[in-house]
């Protein structure tokens, strides 16, 4: 009898944590994670210049659309306009449109080459953004909202 009952237990916690994964990983699928905030960078890797030093005015933010499937925002300096493909983890961005040409110091130009370098993403248990290149983070954004 008791085994009975423990196989049932057994049964039912495999299944509720095999739903829970199914409807994360549709999430992740859909990418609907990304969309609706602003995101703001916290962190570049790569630059020998201090964060602050490079964003000085202010940081730079991305917002994912749907509909277009373009990533917008400004990269610290001048606005953005990118298109994106998302594929589960997967996620590329293509050429940034025009931007207006004020120069504002060299953290715009880390943020455009990082970016095109990006492969893969991941929201942490914070909520954080994760723009990845071979499973190392190299940009990290926060909500802005």
């Amino acid at each position: 009898m008791r085994s009975k009952i423990y196989r049932r237990g057994l049964l039912y916690t495999i299944f509720i944590s095999s739903l829970i994964t199914a409807c994360h990983t549709s999430k992740m699928a859909t990418g609907e994670n990304l969309y609706g905030p602003t995101w703001e960078l916290e962190y570049l890797s790569g630059p020998r210049i201090a964060f602050e030093a490079l964003f000085k005015e202010k940081k730079p933010q991305i917002v994912f659309d749907k509909t277009s499937m373009r990533a917008e925002g400004n990269d610290g300096c001048n606005g953005y306009s990118a298109p994106f493909t998302l594929n589960v983890r997967k996620i590329s961005f293509g050429e940034p449109g025009p931007t207006t040409m004020m120069y504002c110091g060299e953290g715009e130009q880390f943020f455009l080459q990082t970016i095109k370098k990006i492969e893969t993403y991941k929201i942490d248990h914070e909520g954080k953004l994760h723009l990845m290149m071979d499973d190392v983070t190299m940009m990290r954004f926060k909500k802005n909202m």
